[in-house]
């Protein structure tokens, strides 16, 4: 049987130390889900120009991240590329952890306190915000604790397949081990004030040995359902708030035209004989247009907005708000949906940024969980021109040629594997934050470093 998660918070709570200032004490993490720089100069690229700048680049203070992650087995022995899960848990805990793990420890397999836990201790508002399901690796980090992501909902607990097809056990998370059981339950159960994303399907079937749905459990647990983009201006003050929008992840803001996404060059038969004869023809170019799905579900600023109404308080908060699908559109090798994504958070932290101007005492951060794969590379390669040999030359994987509204053409490279989905990378991510997290933010840090950033600056350290 797990060790009881109210016996761990109690023993590992940070005594509450009082803020000399009078304004109360918030902090905003805004997570763009792979969102390393590669991705950032795509989008500015495309949303501004390639003399432009983002919201993201006015920020006053910039550092670097190293992303840590150990394997599960050996939790002395690291691992380079991190997945969601196990980032979000660093950043959410500031404990070093395996992939797939939701605030667990690697091999002993014990719940870590979260911030929004520890904050919810000191009498705060707390908060998630997502374009992805609720249930999914990042914001789950945040409230729950599995031993693995998948089990987002009672169904996937024991013997459940993942897309169909790919096992996953988490018997010893079910409540009757011992465990808090799945992450839906888990939300449905929590204390958090606001919740808001995509997801509702996780929800909508039996809790385990019940006969009431997860949505009726989180109901009579204060919850007031949300789903549709009109209730969220209209949403109770006296309820916490838990906002479903679509059934799973919510729909992306931009797509490349006619659904396209990368795709293989074509290499002449000669070419396949000797890579240096014949010819290679790279896909046409794409524009990016809008999603028409996208027009059912709110925006990332609109849940932000009234995230942030909602929190607003004499006591502070913390609020966690991804941008999901910037990752989840470069897995699907889909550079329009990552720039779209990327409009969404751009969007969000202006009304974060507004806010913070509101209330001094706003500890603004953005950063990202990991890198991912989609990389800028010549549109078409440098060495089919003359000056360099005027010979063929493929990109690897597959490629997209995206127009820009400057006129130009970007080249967006994938090629990670060839197997049904990118992969992430290992490389370190950005950290912006506004002039509060000028003492706080360094040149360099360790995703956990994050988390006591939060904590401090909330009081809880």
């Amino acid at each position: 049987m797990k060790k009881t998660f109210s016996a761990l918070l109690t023993s590992t709570l940070i005594s509450i130390n009082c803020l000399a200032s009078t304004e109360p004490a918030n902090v905003i993490l805004i997570i763009g889900d792979g969102m390393d720089d590669q991705q950032i100069t795509i989008a500015r690229n495309y949303l501004k120009g390639a003399q432009g700048s983002l919201s993201l680049d006015q920020m006053p203070v910039r550092g670097a991240v190293q992303v840590l992650t150990v394997h599960n087995d050996d939790p002395d022995k690291p691992m380079y590329v991190a997945d969601s899960a196990n980032s979000a848990t660093s950043l959410a805990t500031g404990v070093i952890t395996s992939r797939t793990r939701i605030s667990t420890t690697a091999k002993t397999d014990q719940d870590i306190p979260t911030i929004i836990e520890l904050a919810q201790q000191a009498g705060l508002k707390t908060g998630i915000v997502s374009t992805a399901s609720v249930t999914d690796a990042t914001p789950a980090a945040f409230v729950a604790h599995v031993s693995r992501r998948f089990c987002e909902n009672p169904s996937m607990m024991v013997d459940g397949l993942i897309h169909g097809h790919f096992p996953v056990d988490c018997k010893d998370d079910v409540k009757a081990a011992g465990g808090l059981g799945s992450i839906a339950e888990q939300i449905a159960d929590s204390d958090v004030d606001v919740v808001l994303g995509g997801g509702y399907k996780h929800f909508d079937m039996a809790a385990e040995a019940e006969t009431k749905t997860v949505l009726e459990r989180a109901k009579d647990n204060g919850f007031q359902l949300l789903t549709q983009a009109s209730q969220l201006n209209q949403a109770p003050s006296d309820k916490k708030l838990l906002g479903l929008f679509s059934p799973s992840t919510m729909p992306i803001k931009l797509r490349g035209e006619n659904g396209r996404i990368a795709e293989q060059p074509k290499k002449s038969w000669l070419n396949y004989i000797y890579k240096y004869l014949g010819s290679i023809t790279n896909p046409e170019p794409m524009i990016c247009e809008a999603n028409p799905d996208f027009e059912a579900v709110p925006t990332l600023a609109a849940m932000t907005s009234t995230a942030i109404k909602y929190l607003d308080n004499d006591k502070g908060f913390f609020l966690m708000i991804e941008s999901a699908s910037i990752d989840k559109a470069s897995h699907a090798r889909n550079p329009c949906g990552s720039i779209g994504e990327l409009d969404q958070l751009n969007e969000a932290l202006d009304y974060a940024l507004a806010f913070a101007e509101k209330s001094p005492n706003t500890l603004v951060m953005v950063t990202a969980d990991h890198g991912q794969a989609a990389q800028m590379i010549p549109e078409v390669s440098m060495f089919a021109d003359p000056a360099f040999g005027s010979f063929p030359a493929a990109s690897p994987g597959v490629m997209a040629r995206v127009k820009t509204p400057e006129g130009s053409i970007m080249g967006i490279n994938y090629a990670t594997n060839e197997s049904i989905a990118e992969e992430h990378t290992g490389v370190n991510v950005a950290i912006f934050a506004n002039e509060v997290g000028r003492t706080l933010i360094k040149p360099m840090q360790t995703q956990p470093d994050i988390f006591t950033i939060s904590a401090k600056h909330l009081g809880l350290k």
